[in-house]
């Protein structure tokens, strides 16, 4: 009964830690769109898709902290990238990041470079939050698997 009774606490520790994700804003809909892809077949799916995003996002911030850092900003090139993380955000649910991203695209039209360089603290910031967020929530998932096998082996 012991460990029934954790997975019964991790269970709802999870889902009101996931619920405030989406209700402070740092996740939306497609991100539940994404939890519904995942099944048994293929039972990392999430973790493997955001893991691919945390990548993507890395590169993407470090080519525009180079892109920004140049004499004469390249806004073309810096919009593109801003473009892309703005995408790869958008199709994970990542919200914040997706804002901030919009945020950026203004500033790089307006070829306004205090304005990016800002927009990129604000970019690093936000995505560095659901980054932690989401690896909490990916924590707690596993010690709740764990604590099912220890409760209920096969």
């Amino acid at each position: 009964m012991a460990g029934s009774g954790l997975v019964d606490q991790l269970k709802k520790q999870l889902e009101a830690f996931t619920a405030s994700l989406f209700s402070e804003g740092f996740l939306d809909d497609q991100f539940t769109q994404l939890q519904q892809l995942q099944d048994e077949s293929n039972p990392d799916f999430v973790v493997e898709v955001v893991s691919l995003f945390f990548e993507d996002s890395e590169r993407l911030l470090n080519e525009l902290a180079k892109a920004l850092d140049q004499q004469n900003a390249d806004f073309t090139k810096v919009d593109a990238h801003v473009h892309q993380l703005k995408g790869s955000s958008s199709s994970i649910g990542a919200q914040g990041v997706q804002r901030a991203c919009i945020a950026f695209r203004n500033c790089c039209e307006e070829k306004n470079i205090e304005g990016c360089l800002k927009c990129l603290q604000l970019v690093k910031q936000e995505y560095t939050l659901v980054k932690n967020k989401l690896q909490t929530m990916f924590k707690l998932e596993q010690q709740l698997l764990a604590a099912q096998r220890t409760s209920f082996p096969m």
